[in-house]
């Protein structure tokens, strides 16, 4: 085996200096004034509406656009005004619908003051006027450009002004109001859009008192089902998103148990790995090795079944190879500090997210955590639930890492099931489970995530009814199957690499993804296995085959760009013999309330041969990226998400292994680059920046170790070269945790 590299070396960070062409409709299209005028008569019903309904102190308005659509092809004049109103800043909330035909199409709601939208319908009504005077009621393209020659003036509307809201007509179908809600009668936590007033305050004006206790944040609460229907009745275009609070657990499989007396040794400088589950059972063989703690009200009776699902779970993490032969993944024990919050029947959403706010901001010393609590009811397809954004705010605002398990479906269902809360966290490592053949077991569950985003993230031995995971319960050893306890495996492996290894989260997440796809990548579409099956020894997840050459790289995006083309890829006569892979893991700040649009941070990557055309240096990506590239066609944003992964936050890019190999031609001084552009889709960023890990893997064609004179060029070219070896590592680790004793 070769060993894993580290390049240590300086990025280059630099702005975004392109400029936007002149603004225009798509080549070939056109826009009518009786399209315009179905704009104006829309908002004009709206505009009443919202005159007569001033409880919110302005309007919310729902765009429904033609397709799904890009940030620069959002509204721009409507719902604008001067420099210091922008259409993008009255955005609350973004959902996809779909035609009969199943077009997908973006729907964004506005918050804004009816004198804005008296402010638009002027510019729609001039425009409308200028269309059907002018252009005989259909505006072109090419009527467009001849525009921009001619720089024409009109004493009603600038020239930006005109275009831009011709462009925005274009781009949308129709204007709305929306009202439907879901038909919940339990009781839920409730999102509303977010307005000029204090979410209590509004609710306090349609009867509905909120006590602190009830309020999970300034648009989250908790409501009756008396108080929700008040809502739905009085005011049900206030409500953005509603998911049922108490949420049965989804169920895994326990058989009957034996005593066996299993015997460990007193813990030492394990690393710790938080746990939050059901209750834990502290006469076991492995309790020295836990730190309990019960965070459920000291009023909710128990019994020793509310122990079962949380002692499993922690006996895999503690010393799980013990009792699991088969699967041992030489990461050693770890100790684990245990949070109660649920018993074994079912939870409430919304203490639990209370919960985990609490335990993690009072633990800032553990950087793991597993978590395979589930709810067996299906996630949406238009927003994140309330937990996963919990789990995700605390991992981008944090250094920390959740593993999270994948749920299983409910017996006796055969039909395919989205996963369930908190199994749509983007953040976190989901993993779903499959059998020892590597198939998925037939109670796995599917994603994918508001439509788009890869869930889960990679899969597990869960077990099956040919064979079980044995684990420790209350009542001696017992056989188990489920997601939940596949996950404890991957925590294993992850608080291996952060901890013993010494690797970034960015890094670790990336190396598990990037070992689980491998060169044959088996699911994509299905969203069964995820990025695929991780191997069972961490060395594997770590090195590589002696005809493979595996490094990471580090840093932090600080600018539009990050970037090398310094990466000095070894040349064979003439040519790179290499088939190329590379997977980025970053944790981007997101927003709940923005719904499908949920990721605020893109990183663009770029990873293949740099080369030199007429608008400079670029770098030909092995997956044939080429958004942001200069004098390039613009790429249309669903085939920026679908193609490259637009908005996720993983990017795997692999060569595909063929039978005749044919290698890649030097180009230039035979460099390779890195490429890394950030798009934040909000004002707010990351103050300090965003870190990012990349795991790259190149295969010799021809089977040589080729490691040596990679090494070699990388350090002439100014690289660090660090060759991990893992025990040198391990070592390491237990030296800086040893007790100083002073005489």
């Amino acid at each position: 085996m070769n060993n894993l590299l580290q390049l240590k070396g300086q990025f280059e960070q630099k702005k975004n200096t392109s400029q936007f062409g002149l603004s225009n409709l798509p080549v070939g299209s056109k826009v009518s004034s009786d399209h315009i005028e179905n704009l104006i008569s829309q908002l004009e019903e709206i505009l009443k509406y919202w005159e007569k309904d001033n409880i919110i102190g302005g309007a919310l308005v729902s765009v429904h656009y033609k397709h799904v659509v890009a940030k620069s092809n959002r509204i721009k004049a409507i719902f604008s005004k001067g420099t210091k109103i922008k259409s993008n800043d009255s955005i609350r909330g973004a959902k996809f619908e779909y035609d009969e035909n199943g077009t997908q199409k973006h729907v964004f709601t506005h918050y804004v003051s009816l004198d804005l939208i008296e402010h638009s319908l002027q510019l729609l009504k001039h425009s409308k006027d200028i269309v059907e005077n002018k252009y005989n009621g259909i505006i072109t393209y090419d009527d467009i450009l001849e525009l921009h020659k001619i720089k024409m003036k009109h004493d009603k509307i600038s020239l930006s002004n005109f275009i831009n809201t011709i462009i925005d007509a274009y781009y949308v179908e129709r204007f709305d109001i929306d009202k439907d809600v879901d038909d919940i009668k339990e009781r839920s936590m409730v999102t509303i859009y977010k307005t000029n007033s204090k979410t209590t305050d509004l609710l306090k004006k349609l009867g509905i008192n909120m006590i602190e206790d009830k309020v999970l944040d300034e648009t989250t609460v908790r409501l009756d089902p008396s108080e929700l229907e008040i809502l739905k009745q009085k005011a049900p275009y206030l409500i953005a998103m509603t998911t049922v609070d108490i949420s049965k657990m989804t169920k895994d499989t326990f058989l009957d148990c034996k005593r066996d007396v299993l015997t460990i040794p007193d813990p030492t400088n394990e690393p710790t790995v938080g746990v939050i589950d059901t209750l834990f059972y502290e006469d076991v063989y492995f309790s020295k090795w836990v730190k309990f703690e019960n965070m459920l009200h000291k009023d909710i009776e128990t019994d020793i079944g509310d122990c079962e699902h949380g002692t499993a779970v922690t006996s895999l993490i503690v010393d799980g190879p013990a009792f699991n032969p088969d699967l041992e993944d030489n990461c050693g024990r770890f100790r684990v500090k245990h949070f109660g919050v649920a018993t074994k029947g079912s939870f409430s959403s919304f203490s639990i997210i209370k919960s985990i706010r609490e335990i993690v901001s009072k633990n800032k010393d553990i950087k793991v955590w597993n978590l395979s609590l589930g709810s067996e009811l299906e996630i949406s397809k238009n927003f994140m639930s309330p937990e996963a954004a919990e789990l995700d705010r605390i991992q981008s605002e944090n250094d920390v890492i959740f593993v999270v398990a994948g749920t299983n479906k409910p017996k006796g269902i055969k039909e395919k099931m989205r996963i369930g809360a908190p199994a749509d966290s983007l953040n976190s490592i989901v993993v779903n489970a499959v059998d020892f053949n590597n198939n998925p077991v037939p109670y796995h569950r599917i994603g994918p995530v508001l439509s788009f985003f890869h869930k889960p993230d990679i899969s597990y031995y869960g077990g099956d009814d040919s064979k079980k995971i044995k684990v420790c319960t209350p009542t001696g050893e017992g056989f188990v199957s489920g997601t939940s306890f596949a996950a404890p495996w991957i925590t294993r492996k992850v608080a291996y690499l952060i901890y013993k290894m010494g690797f970034s989260r960015e890094v670790a997440k990336a190396l598990l993804i990037d070992s689980a796809a491998g060169w044959n990548r088996r699911d994509d579409m299905s969203y069964a296995v995820g990025y695929g099956v991780v191997p069972k020894k961490i060395e594997d997840v770590i090195n590589c085959p002696n005809d493979e050459i595996r490094f990471i790289m580090t840093g932090i995006s600080e600018s539009f760009e990050t970037y090398t083309y310094n990466i000095p890829v070894p040349i064979y006569n003439n040519k790179h013999p290499f088939y190329a892979r590379s997977t980025l893991c970053y944790f981007p700040n997101c927003s709940r309330n923005q719904g499908v649009d949920y990721t605020d941070t893109e990183m663009d990557v770029h990873f293949g041969r740099v080369a030199e055309n007429a608008n400079g240096i670029a770098i030909k990506s092995i997956n044939s990226n080429n958004q942001g590239n200069v004098g390039l066609n613009v790429i249309y944003e669903e085939y920026a998400r679908k193609l490259y992964r637009k908005w996720d936050n993983i990017k795997h890019i692999n060569d595909t292994i063929k039978s005749k190999p044919r290698a890649r031609k030097k180009m230039g001084a035979g460099f390779w680059g890195l490429s890394i552009k950030t798009k934040e889709r909000l004002k707010s960023t990351h103050d300090k920046g965003t870190p990012f890990g990349v795991v790259i893997t190149l295969k010799e064609m021809n089977g040589v170790n080729r490691i040596d004179d990679f090494m070699k060029l990388c350090m002439v070219r100014g690289w660090i070269v660090n060759k991990i070896e893992v025990n040198n590592m391990v070592n390491v680790y237990n030296r800086a945790e040893e007790e100083v004793k002073f005489e």
